[in-house]
């Protein structure tokens, strides 16, 4: 990175990447590399529990933030940003992910009931130096901004939008659209690292066909095919990778792990400040399921799924939707299927996670703009193969059930259509 002001050092180094080559930093860059909260990131896996399926999946939050640090790079040159914008759309980029808990996204509703927030507004809380799940170290990260001459206030909202919008101002799209430096690193690495060819967006192009209209990212014309085979593979990325269903096996292990643990949830709130590791050593000592839920996890005994309903009816969704917002509701219906299969608490598990869209919203895709001539056009919009690519549900499915695999036989689908129904 380039500061604004004169730096304490100009000192650089070179960190080689695999898959973006060389990646350079210096200054604020550099300093914020060293900052305890940034470090905590090299112990939590990029894609959770999909090193299960994947076994090459072991890469890290740090390597994809340090990725999306040379992306957000890339496309601050090429959109023109002043010096000191782009500064503060690299220290961004950095430290986006900084409020990640364990497993990344395999704790997000864990982390929203117990904190009330989100993994970006925890990450704007380490940025401002106020976060308290990391009292002794909170200051670490916002010093290094201002030593440098950058404000954490700025840089926060560019992490954690106070007002999120599909039309982000040009710094904000950078790491907040549909096509933007988060989703070009994580895509291309996940796949890379997972070894699914789907992820193996083109990107070279979309950097060199980056555009500025009225302050808006868009696309030359000759761009549209990549832009097109970035919908594509961000869709089948999400089917073929992060929604697997033995991923999604063991991710819901890992969330009932904490939900049943002693003293959940009021004494969980610092579980989300620790690595990977640190949390599994946790949950061996905080109660008998949660240290069974572990031991089969280390040991690759994972539950099955047995049940999947692919949609809800519109006049359903209200009910079954109850179970995102209200937790310990789900975790009650879990109870009630785990008894009438004839299994322990904890034996069955129920995955809402198809009724939350953690994929690209409809309306970010309607925003991509690819120019045609001087006329600047939405493919996204309107009905068409690429829009249903764009649009697609992360998952095939909208709620589904795993058990223990002792409970296989007894989960018979009407059986537990029918405690479902009831609940």
């Amino acid at each position: 990175m380039r500061p604004s002001r004169s730096p304490p050092s100009r000192a650089g180094k070179t960190i080689f990447d695999p898959v973006h080559g060389p990646v350079g930093l210096d200054g604020a860059a550099l300093a914020l590399l060293g900052t305890p909260e940034f470090q905590r990131l090299w112990g939590i896996r990029q894609t959770g529990f999909a090193h299960l399926v994947f076994p090459g999946a072991n890469h890290t939050r740090l390597e994809h933030s340090l990725g999306t640090f040379w992306a957000a790079d890339q496309m601050a040159r090429r959109l023109g940003l002043d010096d000191r914008t782009a500064e503060h759309v690299r220290a961004g980029a950095l430290l986006h992910d900084l409020g990640h808990p364990p497993f990344s996204h395999t704790l997000d509703m864990p982390l929203r009931e117990v904190t009330g927030a989100r993994h970006e507004r925890l990450s704007r809380r380490r940025v401002e130096g106020n976060d308290p799940l990391w009292p002794a170290r909170s200051a670490a990260v916002p010093a290094v901004l201002e030593r440098f001459g950058l404000e954490p206030r700025v840089v926060a909202d560019l992490i954690d939008p106070q007002r999120p919008s599909a039309r982000a101002p040009l710094p904000g799209s950078i790491l907040h659209g549909a096509i933007d430096a988060d989703r070009l690193d994580y895509l291309q690495r996940d796949a890379h690292y997972t070894g699914v060819a789907h992820g193996a967006i083109d990107a070279v192009r979309l950097f060199d066909t980056l555009r500025a209209r009225d302050r808006r990212i868009v696309f030359a014309e000759k761009g549209r095919s990549a832009v097109e085979g970035f919908a594509v593979g961000r869709a089948l990325m999400y089917s073929t990778v992060y929604y697997h269903k033995t991923v999604r096996a063991a991710e819901m292990m890992a969330q009932a792990a904490v939900e049943r643990s002693d003293g959940y949830p009021d004494g969980a709130a610092g579980w989300f400040a620790l690595t990977d590791g640190e949390l599994l050593v946790r949950l061996r000592d905080a109660g008998r399921t949660a240290a069974a839920l572990v031991e089969r996890l280390l040991a690759r005994r994972l539950y099955k799924r047995v049940f999947a309903v692919p949609s809800i009816p519109a006049p359903d969704r209200r009910r079954w939707g109850r179970w995102v917002a209200r937790p310990a509701e789900r975790r009650a219906l879990e109870d009630d299927l785990a008894e009438a299969l004839g299994g322990a608490r904890g034996s069955a598990l129920v995955d809402v996670a198809g009724l939350v869209a953690r994929g690209d919203a409809a309306e970010d895709w309607g925003t991509v703009g690819v120019l045609d001539g001087a006329r600047v056009t939405y493919p996204f919009r309107a009905p068409a193969p690429w829009r249903s690519f764009a649009i697609r549900p992360p998952s095939d499915w909208a709620v589904s059930v795993y058990v223990e695999p002792a409970l296989r036989t007894a989960a018979a689908p009407r059986k537990v259509a029918r405690v479902l129904a009831a609940a």
